[in-house]
């Protein structure tokens, strides 16, 4: 999938979403995956440096 298709894709599932959520549901969603992002993001940070430290030894 490239970088365009990515975007389409969450457009439309974005657009999905504000048809049939209402708007407490697409906040809460939208904090949701924010905090999902941060998790993620952390935990790939967390393994970067485990692997550069488990190289060195």
């Amino acid at each position: 999938m490239n970088v365009c298709s990515n975007f389409v894709f969450l457009t439309t599932l974005a657009c999905q979403f504000a048809e049939y959520l209402s708007e407490d549901e697409l906040s809460l969603l939208s904090a949701n995956l924010s905090v999902l992002s941060s998790m993620l993001s952390a935990i790939v940070a967390q393994q970067g440096i485990c692997d550069k430290n488990d190289s060195s030894i």
